[in-house]
């Protein structure tokens, strides 16, 4: 995840989105596998891409209430460090199991950068976060995995596999995947 790339004011579509991207990597976990490891970039995060408060604790509510143990870890990669008091403070309104899972990285720290490698295989984890792989986003090939799935979810509960169009208001119904933004709001504004 990268909360720094976020170009929506949406809440509601925001969790959404979320529980979508959930559901779609649980249902892609290896056989027997229950937990997921969680990395979310923080570059480029700014007040303009933050999200409220209440969308947090929505959020941490759904994460608690409907996925309970499926957070292996957490790696908050190059948070603001206001981020990590604020964290200090706010954890203690999580389960404290969840709260140990949580972990801060930054890129320039040789102990954050060890710990990444001792969760990750270095050839696969990406080199801004200490690794030697490379991780290029392809939107077109994030929307055809994503239809895959919409298909396999279909099928999971018993639905023909044509996903049902459901209108968003927005002009696009939600089994559609919106053309990729040119650069975040943030960047377009300056």
């Amino acid at each position: 995840m990268r909360p720094g790339m976020q170009n929506t004011k949406s809440a509601e579509n925001n969790i959404r989105h979320l529980v979508y991207l959930l559901e779609n990597a649980i249902m892609n976990l290896d056989e027997g596998q229950e937990q997921m490891s969680w990395l979310i970039d923080f570059t480029g995060f700014s007040l303009s891409t933050s999200i409220p408060i209440k969308v947090a604790r929505d959020i941490v509510y759904i994460l608690q209430g409907h996925y309970p143990e499926r957070l292996a870890v957490a790696f908050l990669c190059n948070p603001p460090k206001i981020f990590e008091a604020f964290y200090k403070a706010i954890k203690y309104f999580l389960d404290p199991k969840t709260a140990q899972k949580v972990k801060f990285v930054y890129p320039r720290n040789k102990d954050s950068m060890e710990l990444m490698k001792s969760y990750f295989d270095v050839e696969d984890l990406p080199g801004e976060f200490g690794g030697n792989g490379t991780l290029k986003y392809d939107h077109e090939e994030f929307s055809r995995l994503m239809a895959e799935d919409d298909v396999k979810t279909a099928k999971f509960w018993g639905i023909d596999d044509k996903p049902y169009h459901i209108a968003n208001g927005s002009g696009h119904s939600t089994a559609e995947v919106a053309p990729e933004p040119a650069a975040p709001i943030a960047q377009r504004v300056s």
